[in-house]
């Protein structure tokens, strides 16, 4: 028996916001693995099992979903957003490179989904309407010289960014100092968007001038967004500001 490996994401929390790509190989699936949260997202059914595990273990779990596909079974790897940007696509394929040689000749597909950043865009309008660059702010898997190194040049390149991860519990003052760079790196009151809990029934979103930004405005269910200098706020009477990154550059 042939199994299969599907590595889908599961958008930023909405379900309408899962595709039906993802949708139909859930259905299809025998079992499940991801994050503890992530798999949560999967209603149980007959014939399916749930593999939750901790969030430290990506290696340990795309070996386990190989494991089971070699074994005739259809796994999906659920990731949230997409599973390409920051999750789980890159250690299932990391844990074949490195791993048995038969695992390369397992059918492996790679479903899109809507990530954290582009929901947050789209909730205020457009920030990310010109060159962006996305930065994961934890320093689990990469040292802290090196984030601050790319927030420095990403700003020296008036890029508009998207911050991942940005502070938890183990690490709070991560956030602060990034804030810190950027504020020197930038100089001026470029917009930051803090979007909490994106595409939900609670979610929030709050605009701020990057001279007024303090650590304590993100935790890890917020994505942040940060303007380039180009970026414009619209004001509006009877709504919520919109706010957009040109597409058009003067020399």
């Amino acid at each position: 028996m042939s199994g299969s490996v599907v590595i889908a994401g599961l958008g930023p929390g909405n379900d309408a916001l899962v595709t039906p790509e993802v949708t139909e190989a859930l259905a299809k699936a025998t079992d499940i693995v991801g994050y503890i949260p992530y798999v949560a997202r999967v209603a149980e059914r007959p014939g399916l099992t749930l593999h939750p595990s901790d969030n430290r273990v990506e290696i340990d779990r795309s070996r386990h979903a190989l494991e089971m596909a070699s074994e005739g079974k259809h796994v999906v790897v659920v990731s949230s957003g997409d599973p390409g940007v920051f999750a789980m696509a890159a250690a299932v394929l990391e844990a074949v490179e490195h791993g048995e040689p038969a695992w390369r000749d397992i059918d492996i597909q790679i479903l899109p989904g809507i990530t954290a950043m582009l929901a947050a865009s789209a909730a205020c309008g457009a920030p990310l309407g010109h060159d962006f660059c996305a930065i994961n702010l934890s320093d689990n898997m990469k040292p802290w010289e090196l984030i601050e190194k790319r927030l420095r040049l990403a700003a020296e390149a008036d890029f508009a960014m998207a911050f991942y991860n940005p502070r938890s519990k183990s690490r709070p003052e991560g956030f602060g100092k990034a804030v810190k760079a950027l504020q020197e790196a930038c100089g001026d009151d470029r917009p930051m968007i803090f979007a909490r809990n994106v595409s939900r029934p609670d979610q929030t979103i709050k605009i701020v001038p990057l001279t007024e930004v303090t650590e304590d405005m993100a935790d890890m269910r917020t994505v942040v967004l940060l303007g380039n200098s180009q970026t414009r706020l619209i004001e509006r009477c009877n709504a919520d500001p919109l706010i957009y990154t040109p597409r058009s550059v003067e020399g």
